[in-house]
């Protein structure tokens, strides 16, 4: 079947906390699913694109729960595969009351060190237009980082797009690894999607404006600088555009808000839209994300966000 998006990553049980604040005060957790490659992936297919998940998952009741809500939101999970000896990951998440949260992994054993450079399956890259991949992924394991590789290799010889969040983690690798092994993927990059922290990181550089000149240097043709509440910056086609923030009616949980945008902004590119609204879609994807408790439950359908927007009438009754 044909493909709009293919991404690579591990998946998580997330437990979110019943009550904001410390984790050790935090008596009980609700069971959700989590991951940055997978909320990007469920953020593509509620907008209508055709998405497929490359991934492996812990023989457990977890990872069955994890293949059938994935299933359930229409991406194809043919190269997802379940392996003994390998629980499914988790992670704890910590939220604080103005929406800001930490998050405690539990992923050192992942399902995903069992796959191989050469298990990825050649073909599901023959007709899909973007590969998506994070740093997330490259950071639990070199084996995960060798797989993405391999995965840019095809995606090259495939003509695909090739869009990349770095989505550094410093819990899972320093800062000196993660520069020097992310930085080595830029020259393949088509699409960027990065915090300006990220991109000062890998870059060394703070300022936005020379951001884009050095990311423009590598040949990238579409870039976007996310600064949350301070809105974003965009460069495509020879235009930059400083995007205005768009305000969330009420923060409540920042996990995925970025995997949103990034969803939002790649969808932009696909319908070959102008800078501008590409932009302004991203971002209103964002806000609603944040104003949902949950790494994915706020991710919207498309056309919540044409209603958000006012491009589309909602009748409530």
């Amino acid at each position: 079947m044909k493909k709009d998006i293919i991404t690579i990553g591990d998946a998580m049980i997330t437990l979110d906390p019943s009550s904001k604040g410390p984790m050790r005060f935090v008596h009980s957790f609700e069971r959700k699913v989590g991951g940055a490659e997978l909320n990007f992936a469920i953020g593509c297919a509620r907008l209508g694109l055709k998405t497929g998940w490359i991934s492996r998952l812990g023989n457990d009741e977890f990872g069955r729960y994890i293949k059938h809500f994935v299933q359930g939101e229409g991406i194809d999970v043919s190269e997802v595969k379940f392996v003994d000896g390998y629980p499914t990951s988790l992670n704890f998440k910590e939220v604080w009351e103005d929406g800001s949260s930490q998050t405690y992994y539990y992923r050192a054993n992942s399902p995903t060190l069992t796959m191989q450079p050469e298990d990825l399956n050649e073909d599901i890259f023959k007709e899909a237009k973007v590969l998506h991949i994070t740093g997330v992924f490259s950071a639990i394991s070199e084996n995960n980082y060798q797989i993405n590789k391999r995965a840019i290799e095809l995606a090259k010889k495939h003509n695909l797009l090739i869009s990349f969040d770095p989505n550094i983690r410093l819990k899972l690798w320093s800062r000196e690894e993660a520069k020097a092994k992310l930085s080595a993927f830029l020259e393949n990059v088509d699409i960027m999607l990065t915090g300006l922290d990220e991109a000062e990181l890998l870059l060394g550089e703070s300022e936005s404006e020379k951001i884009i000149d050095i990311l423009k240097g590598y040949g990238i043709s579409h870039i976007a600088i996310k600064q949350g509440e301070k809105g974003s910056i965009g460069y495509q086609n020879g235009e930059m555009l400083v995007a205005e923030p768009v305000k969330a009616r009420k923060v409540v949980d920042t996990v995925g808000a970025g995997d949103g945008y990034d969803a939002g902004f790649v969808y932009g590119i696909l319908q070959q839209w102008p800078l501008e609204r590409t932009l302004l879609f991203a971002s209103t994807i964002g806000s609603m994300v944040v104003s949902v408790a949950g790494d994915n439950e706020g991710l919207p359908y498309l056309e919540d966000i044409l209603i958000r927007m006012g491009e589309k009438e909602l009748i409530e009754r």
